[in-house]
């Protein structure tokens, strides 16, 4: 199967370094160099192996705080689109091939195997979901004037199959691939699915759930997933708690680490840059906070007096939050519409409580992410303890198999 994977849109020229020769339709060909196009054109690789291409300053992590340029390296077909909005950059590759990138590129290539063949089956599972199932709503949609209740699906890209960036799947080409366990990890799990009840499960996964995961429903539309329903990280099989409480605490759970030998090899350079990602805080005034909601919304609430949550999921994770401020109220949600409109970027998560003290609101948190399926520096933990990847997997997706 090819994959075809949108890298970057909206240019009017593209500029990109070949390694190998390429032919276009005509069969002209193109060796080792730099070139500029301003037009539609596909390049196919004489030697899927050896020949590559490169392009300068893509976009990664696009809107969240560790959003940068850098220069990625590409294996496969070389194609360019025109639309209205400019030149799109896709690239063509195999199955296997973008399941070797994304596990490369999500985490670290230097993460122990049992995580990398863990993160290959569920990377595969959540790329083929949409290929054998009922399609889903996309983003959902704004409810009255004072209440905001979108999320944000997987909508489908007109142009190609995925995106290369988070909001599918971290996909960085051979960039980040500098291990041989990426490519070993991949190998070793061909043609692997996550399977529910027979089905091929629609994989989810984010960085850290701290210390519980998030049900399917707290982060999208209002279903309930089977094997995306919240589980406590760690060996316990039953807890009680309070969520407030929970999130005050530092519980034990597998992603509850500060091994900083394992974290750097499991997390990519830019990502290794959050360290409090199990707890964190942050704290704003009312103004910054009416001046955030005005910019992210568009809505003048003026300094903000209060903030409240109207519902959480189990992790903690809020999914409704009216925010009440001088001039009018506002209830927004879900958790990923709390996380854009409390921040500059993204909050880490909407797991948080609410302090407001000496005229500043204090936000303190728990995990980064949806929190829904694998936890990934979770799952890395479990891998480093010895578990195997299909002890993580079942531990994630609870019900599941894993079958070609």
């Amino acid at each position: 199967m090819i994959v075809s994977v949108g890298l970057v849109e909206g240019l009017s020229t593209v500029e990109v370094e070949l390694t190998g020769t390429f032919a276009d339709a005509s069969a002209s060909q193109y060796i080792s160099g730099r070139y500029r196009f301003t037009d539609e054109i596909t390049l196919t690789p004489s030697d899927a192996a050896s020949c590559a291409f490169a392009l300068n300053d893509v976009t990664i992590g696009i809107g969240f705080h560790w959003e940068r340029k850098e220069r990625q390296v590409f294996r496969g077909a070389f194609r360019l689109i025109k639309r209205e909005a400019g030149l799109s950059v896709i690239n063509d590759v195999s199955l296997e091939d973008y399941v070797t990138s994304v596990i490369s590129s999500e985490m670290s290539a230097s993460c122990p195997l049992e995580l990398l063949k863990a993160h290959a089956v569920i990377s595969r599972s959540w790329l083929w979901f949409p290929k054998v199932s009922p399609a889903r709503p996309g983003s959902g949609h704004q409810v009255g004037s004072r209440e905001i209740l979108r999320w944000y699906g997987r909508e489908a890209h007109p142009y190609f199959d995925v995106c290369a960036d988070d909001h599918c799947q971290r996909y960085q080409g051979i960039t980040k691939a500098f291990s041989s366990a990426s490519a070993q990890a991949t190998r070793a799990t061909a043609g692997e699915f996550l399977r529910y009840q027979g089905a091929i499960c629609d994989a989810r996964f984010s960085k850290c759930c701290g210390g519980i995961t998030e049900r399917y429903a707290t982060a999208w539309e209002d279903e309930e997933i089977p094997y995306l329903e919240s589980i406590y990280d760690g060996v316990a099989e039953s807890h009680t708690y309070n969520p407030e409480a929970w999130i005050r605490s530092r519980p034990p759970a597998y992603c509850n680490t500060d091994d900083s030998a394992l974290l750097a090899r499991v997390l990519p350079g830019f990502d290794q840059e959050t360290r409090d990602f199990y707890r964190w805080q942050v704290a704003y005034t009312p103004e910054e906070l009416g001046e955030l909601i005005r910019s992210r919304l568009g809505t003048e609430l003026g300094p903000i007096l209060d903030m409240q949550p109207l519902a959480r999921g189990p992790s903690g994770r809020i999914y409704r939050l009216k925010i009440t401020g001088e001039r009018d109220y506002i209830v927004i949600g879900k958790e990923l519409e709390i996380r854009r409109a409390l921040s500059r970027t993204h909050l880490y998560s909407s797991a948080f409580v609410i302090d407001n003290t000496s005229g500043r609101f204090i936000l303190r948190g728990a995990g980064w992410g949806h929190g829904v399926g694998l936890c990934q520096i979770g799952a890395a933990v479990m891998a480093n303890d010895g578990k195997t990847y299909i002890e993580i997997l079942q531990h994630y997706y609870r019900g599941t198999t894993v079958s070609v």
